[in-house]
């Protein structure tokens, strides 16, 4: 950004995990621990936290505002954020190098602290929800939940607003302290932290140092890995961190999932199987709507968070499927021939694509085609939107443009609605 010693605007820091979202197209769920990692890297996993956080930047600098005086970019050496830099074309002063070995969530502290303490005014980190979450730890301006603290309870106690997102001016120094922005780079991203794609997050943090945006709590949250053994998507609050408050930009947190309708589900188990027809192999994305519509199927052993591949050997009165591929990697369903892919939207966020099922990967997608993919929910799912987008954020830009647009929503037996799809 700025060179050194020149007129500056407002420090920013850059924070990347560079293994994060490692094993998202190699169905293993995440990316924490060193088995994890090793794992990932053995069946071909490729780090893309490097690459996503250069997009973000590239869009930051292309979106200030004629005659805003160019940032300060703070961050640290190699894979956390000087790499990044680099990718982007930008120059940048690193304040903490964590040195040659993996990296942690000390490392993820110990640079938190280094870029405060050089004057970062606003943070930009590259991650998932762990990352949000050893970004909270390590932030004063951050608040943590109650222990266990249920999904439901997400008003601030900074606020007496209803909704608990109050809009305040915040010049770095406030009460809000140092605002974020989350890079989407991980595996799953149910914190409302992030920014829908890689270039709304520059977006983001442009607009607030162009002095466009105020600063509001927002939600860190997780999934409650206890509740998945279970069988159960459970996503647990863990406190808050200040955003820019850019609404279009800035994504929403994932609601809690509760039992759909049964009469609901087995109208689109079977408006699925007309759709597709009997013998039609159909790449299932995870979740509770579509473990459902599985179930419905007779497909009692599919799974709840990956994405499976089930064979429909009927699609007359009493529709039926089976599953031919369980928790299947990005690599194997490339090998499918000719499948539908049909996917749910997750409650409350509205992402399609590229948040907890990214083994439905940009070639697979381009494989089958857009006329190919199903898109499952409740009318109650959808009204819960409020009429915000079906959204998108595969990885690739161009393929999330090329997908946009209005689609057809299978909500019951030659039931469905039109909703628009959005990168």
């Amino acid at each position: 950004m700025a060179a050194e010693g020149a007129a500056t605007g407002p420090a920013i820091g850059l924070l990347v995990n560079p293994v994060a979202g490692l094993g998202a197209r190699v169905a293993l769920k995440g990316s924490d621990g060193a088995q994890v990692q090793a794992r990932a890297r053995e069946l071909g996993a490729v780090p893309a936290a490097t690459g996503r956080a250069a997009q973000a930047l590239v869009e930051l600098t292309a979106r200030l505002p004629p005659g805003t005086t160019a940032p300060r970019l703070l961050t640290a050496a190699g894979a956390m954020g000087e790499d990044a830099a680099h990718a982007a074309g930008l120059s940048a002063q690193c304040v903490h190098d964590p040195g040659s070995g993996p990296t942690t969530a000390a490392d993820t502290a110990r640079a938190v602290a280094a870029l405060l303490a050089a004057g970062a005014r606003l943070l930009l980190f590259a991650g998932g929800d762990g990352t949000a979450r050893d970004i909270l730890d390590a932030m004063p301006g951050g608040l943590r939940a109650p222990a266990r603290a249920a999904v439901g309870t997400t008003a601030s106690p900074r606020t007496d607003a209803a909704d608990g997102s109050p809009v305040r001016p915040c010049d770095g120094s406030g009460r809000l302290g140092v605002p974020v922005v989350g890079i989407p780079a991980g595996v799953k991203m149910h914190s409302a932290v992030f920014g829908v794609h890689p270039r709304a997050a520059g977006q983001a943090a442009a607009a607030w140092i162009a002095g466009r945006a105020g600063v509001k709590d927002a939600e860190v949250m997780d999934r409650d890995e206890e509740a998945l053994r279970a069988g159960r998507v459970v996503t647990r609050l863990y406190g808050w961190l200040p955003v820019p408050d850019e609404p279009v930009r800035i994504q929403q947190r994932k609601t809690g999932s509760s039992a759909p309708d049964p009469d609901a589900v087995a109208g689109i188990a079977a408006g699925l199987a007309e759709r597709v027809g009997a013998g039609a192999l159909v790449v299932l994305g995870p979740g509770t709507t579509t473990r459902a519509v599985a179930a419905a199927l007779g497909a009692h052993d599919a799974t709840l968070a990956g994405v499976d591949v089930l064979r429909v050997e009927s699609a007359g009165p009493r529709p039926a499927a089976r599953v031919v591929l369980a928790d299947a990697r990005a690599d194997q369903l490339l090998l499918q021939p000719d499948p539908w892919i049909a996917l749910s939207p997750i409650g409350g966020q509205g992402f399609l694509l590229g948040r907890g099922n990214q083994q439905v990967s940009p070639g697979l997608l381009r494989a089958t085609g857009r006329e190919r993919l199903a898109v499952l929910a409740t009318e109650t799912k959808l009204a819960a939107l409020g009429g915000r987008p079906l959204l998108v954020d595969t990885g690739d830009p161009v393929l999330d443009e090329e997908l946009s647009g209005y689609v057809r929503v299978i909500t019951g037996r030659r039931s469905t609605a039109m909703h628009l799809l959005s990168p």
